[in-house]
């Protein structure tokens, strides 16, 4: 198994400002962009980054940000995780059509494990 990308996801509280801030001063470009989500995904060369100002909807309370993994197999990946006895969800299909598993690390980082796939095994 090979572990193909890792993206980060940060929480925004303004994904308009936030989008002009990384694309209009620091060069990234638009990839993709959902405004009714309040997402965006932004990329620069072989660097992309997502923009959510969902994640965290509570102004007073801390911002949490999430860093996608894709394995190449997110099936054997779970298996693998499991074999080493972290206690893990089973994989399910997000409405954005990509399979996977979540967890935190244990300073409470959360880790989303992805891959494209029609259904879990």
């Amino acid at each position: 198994m090979k572990m193909t990308r890792l993206m980060p996801m940060l929480p925004v509280k303004h994904l308009p400002a936030s989008v002009e801030f990384y694309c209009g001063r620091l060069g990234f470009t638009v990839e993709h962009r959902n405004d009714e989500w309040g997402w965006a995904m932004l990329w620069f060369d072989d660097c992309r980054l997502m923009l959510d100002q969902s994640i965290n909807v509570h102004p007073g309370q801390p911002r949490d940000g999430i860093l996608y993994l894709y394995p190449d197999d997110v099936v054997q990946h779970n298996r693998q995780v499991r074999a080493c006895g972290l206690p893990v969800p089973e994989l399910s299909v997000t409405f954005y059509g990509l399979t996977e598993f979540r967890l935190a690390d244990p300073d409470g980082n959360r880790l989303w494990i992805d891959q494209k796939r029609t259904k879990p095994a």
